[in-house]
């Protein structure tokens, strides 16, 4: 895939994640070619997009409330928990299925977009 393509798919995944401000700014382009410069997988990023997603949704209802995300820089963490694989790739796709009904668009991945 070239970094092109990378870049498109990684910002359109971001842009619509549930709890972000669905914008994309320049650090945030930035970010996305510096994770394809690392070599990153774009499902690495995804993956860590639903499990963001999730935890944010288990999220006490009676703490004060989240935030929305205004960087891909949120994640950065995230990505870096996934990166270490720990989890395997069976685990996102059952939260992408538990997701669907709440985010149809959460249960496909940047591939199938």
């Amino acid at each position: 895939m070239s970094r092109e393509e990378y870049v498109q798919k990684l910002l359109e995944a971001y842009r619509t994640t549930p709890g972000t401000t669905g914008s994309i700014r320049r650090p945030d382009r930035v970010l996305a070619v510096q994770l394809h410069q690392r070599g990153v997988p774009l499902l690495t990023v995804e993956n860590a997009l639903v499990l963001a997603v999730t935890r944010r949704l288990m999220h006490n209802p009676e703490a004060r409330p989240l935030g929305t995300i205004r960087s891909l820089a949120y994640f950065v963490p995230i990505i870096e928990e996934v990166l270490e694989g720990t989890v395997g790739q069976d685990y996102f796709n059952y939260l992408r299925y538990r997701l669907t009904p709440y985010f149809p668009n959460m249960g496909k991945t940047p591939a199938s977009r």
